[in-house]
């Protein structure tokens, strides 16, 4: 029997492959940048293509580095980056656009006229989502009415469309294939969470056909095999989930109160709620954690837009920094005196505000303030977007929330400045794991335990391993003046 099992983490900025091996220890990985494209004021988009190529290179890389062949891996899992949505043709697999990217902000004028039309009740009922840009359905509406016969192509089922998942998915399987998993479908804005199916009303109001998106499945299924001819033979596909939820099973959240926090371009922090599908009354998401076995986990999400995203910005756009792993060092040297607040909203703010008009702003500079204190600031702007998300979490939950420890991933976790400044202004512990490649590990656990490779649940989640928790230090009236600078901020950025 095959040993291995090969994670696809198609993410933001980057497409990632990483083999695991039977006692789910990395082997080896294959990791490549591709292009971000900014073609207008607030627009993110990706070329597909890129997408689909780096996919295939860094798992041959992966493959190449492991010393494996295709017919040593059991299987496969894919995680991807959430709403990002591609439509192409049904025929030759063609994008008829680029891929639309979640940080995209060029439907806020159609979610404004459907709120205007008192509709966002409606689909936050059926979707737990909210009217925003930041999710897939207007996005395929757009593409269905601004490219050119679009439109009239999806209606005579020429088009598909779907998420990053299903994207790949159909391109490995050689068009066999056209599915994505519960947790991709819950974040498109048309998928009713509490039915588990496309929703027909919500289908129609955005005006997409329902024959363009591809099938539901468990995250844990069978999604066919990857075509002979790209890596040497078939590889089975069977586990699927977004980054954020397969961060969440990689953390082994999987009893209710617990709760992760991923520290990527954004910051995604998700709290199981176990088969209670809480509705937030402070503007949080309600979304599924996961659904194994045909039975539905779900959980409360906030999304922070701009996390690691706002480091690239120092390290890219003001270029104070070579790398982004300076920031901590940097960030120590500020001068305590200074109270610098950067707030990242340069394409609006998440979750609890949901401000999609609202752009970044320093606040606090004075003739002193520099690269340190810049530095300083903005890790810290992590840490107070972090602590609006569980004071909402607590609000909306208070029975499992209450004591909650946060376990942490991502690429800013490595530096433990950031995380004890977490842990500080939460007030609360921050756990982070031996092994950071959670969300690879979550796509890889549901593709390993399918095929009987890997443990169950249970015993994967005792198999977590803490490398350090960060306890709070700082002083409750420092916490306190801290945060109320952060609240002022806020309230002067916000658009409305």
């Amino acid at each position: 029997m095959s040993r291995h099992i090969l994670a696809i983490d198609q993410g933001t900025t980057s497409s990632r492959a990483i083999v695991f091996d039977a006692d789910m220890k990395i082997v080896a990985i294959g990791q490549e940048e591709f292009t971000q494209h900014y073609p207008a004021s607030g627009w993110v988009e990706h070329d597909p293509e890129d997408i689909w190529a780096t996919v295939v290179s860094t798992v041959k890389t992966a493959l190449e580095k492991a010393g494996l062949a295709a017919g040593d891996i059991a299987a496969i899992g894919i995680t991807n980056q959430r709403e990002t949505v591609v439509v192409w043709d049904k025929a030759t697999g063609e994008p008829i656009h680029n891929a639309i990217v979640w940080q995209d902000r060029r439907t806020a004028p159609l979610c404004a006229r459907l709120k205007k039309k008192r509709l966002e009740p409606k689909f936050t009922k059926k979707t737990g989502l909210l009217l925003d840009p930041y999710f897939s359905g207007t996005k395929i509406a757009w593409l269905l009415d601004k490219v050119k016969g679009a439109r009239a192509r999806a209606e005579r089922g020429e088009l598909l469309a779907g998420t990053i998942d299903s994207f790949l998915i159909w391109r490995l399987t050689g068009g066999a294939v056209h599915a994505t998993d519960a947790t991709n479908a819950s974040r498109t804005l048309v998928y009713n969470i509490a039915d588990n199916r496309w929703d027909d009303e919500l289908l129609e109001i955005l005006g997409i056909p329902a024959a363009m998106l591809p099938t539901v499945k468990n995250c844990a299924d069978d999604f066919g095999a990857t075509r002979k001819d790209l890596f040497g033979a078939e590889i089975p596909i069977r586990g699927v989930a977004g980054d954020q939820q397969a961060a969440t099973i990689g953390q082994a959240c999987f009893a209710p109160g617990m709760m992760k926090s991923t520290y990527g371009t954004g910051c995604f922090a998700l709290l199981n709620t176990g088969a209670d599908m809480v509705r937030s009354k402070n503007r949080l998401l309600t979304t599924i954690a996961y659904r194994l076995d045909g039975r539905t986990t779900y959980a409360l999400e906030g999304s922070i837009f701009i996390a690691g995203a706002a480091v690239q910005w120092l390290r890219d756009g003001l270029k104070i920094i070579e790398k982004a792993d300076e920031t901590g060092k940097l960030a120590e040297r500020a001068d305590p005196t200074q109270n610098v607040y950067v707030v990242p909203a340069f394409v609006g703010l998440g979750a609890p505000h949901w401000d999609a008009d609202a752009r970044g702003v320093i606040f606090g500079l004075t003739r002193n303030s520099g690269p340190a204190e810049l530095a300083r600031a903005v890790l810290e702007s992590v840490a107070y977007q972090t602590r609006d998300l569980l004071q909402a979490m607590r609000k909306d939950w208070k029975a499992g929330a209450s004591q909650t420890v946060l376990r942490v991933d991502g690429g800013m976790v490595a530096s433990d400045w950031t995380m004890q400044c977490l842990a500080d202004i939460l007030d609360a512990a921050v756990d982070r794991p031996q092994i950071l490649e959670t969300t690879a590990l979550g796509a890889a656990w549901l593709a390993g335990s399918k095929v009987g490779l890997w443990p169950s649940a249970q015993a994967f989640a005792e198999s977590w391993a803490l490398d350090r928790r960060f306890e709070p230090r700082m002083e409750a009236a420092e916490r306190k003046r801290k945060i109320r600078g952060w609240t002022d901020a806020v309230n002067r950025t916000l658009s409305r």
